[in-house]
């Protein structure tokens, strides 16, 4: 009998791991998301950045991942027409207290071999942008930006065009587990699933102790945050 996955949470994080199941297994898959756009939340809202690898340990999981991701986004927003734009990126010294810091990043850069990697003067770093003020920088000019809304939406095409299903406006009200299945309830249906994968982003907690999670720990707006 053929398979049926749900998936809690329609930002990229859920919709990634529905097209790669829906493309790399044929199990039949279903998003449901709560709100009436894919990527209403932490998705869509960030700054965009595709890390060029600058922070990381060398060798970690992370630094690993991260170039990894790099290649990859860059490779799907080639093949799908959509917006990838290397504008660079600085990171700068203001004052001579943190030239320590910035010699360490630097050498955890070059240990990730990111690409284009440059250290600059404070004459330098005017010529590329004249409106900061700083003692030293590292450039890394193949640093980019996407838009990751446009990334999940275009992945959820993908998912639908192979046969999965896509459950917009449906907030999670329960969720059921046994040993063979889970029911995934919404206002309107519930819905019999073989496997569940939650990707409930800041309502993850909310979906865990639907299903008898310990209620902590919780996951709390930061102060800045509140009212945005």
């Amino acid at each position: 009998m053929e398979q049926h996955i749900g998936i809690i949470g329609g930002g990229i994080l859920g919709i990634a791991i529905a097209r790669a199941i829906t493309l790399q297994t044929g199990y039949r898959v279903s998003v449901i998301e709560k709100e009436s756009l894919l990527a209403s939340h932490q998705t869509g809202r960030n700054s965009g950045v595709v890390h060029a690898g600058l922070y990381y340990q060398p060798g970690s999981l992370k630094a690993q991942l991260c170039a990894r991701g790099k290649a990859l986004t860059r490779e799907y927003c080639q093949e799908h027409a959509l917006p990838y734009r290397a504008l660079g990126k600085l990171v700068v010294a203001l004052g001579d207290d943190q030239l320590g810091r910035l010699a360490d990043m630097e050498q955890r850069a070059i240990a990730n071999q990111v690409p284009g990697l440059a250290r600059l003067s404070r004459d330098e770093l005017v010529q590329i942008e004249p409106h900061v003020s700083g003692v030293a920088a590292l450039h890394s000019p193949q640093t980019a930006a996407v838009d990751y809304g446009a990334i999940t939406r275009s992945m959820a095409t993908e998912i639908e065009a192979a046969g999965g299903q896509i459950l917009l406006n449906s907030e999670v009200t329960a969720v059921k587990v046994s040993d063979q299945i889970c029911l995934v309830s919404t206002k309107e249906s519930t819905y019999r699933f073989d496997q569940l994968i939650v990707c409930a982003g800041l309502q993850s907690d909310v979906i865990a102790r639907m299903v008898g999670a310990d209620p902590s720990p919780k996951i709390l707006p930061s102060a800045e945050n509140i009212g945005c």
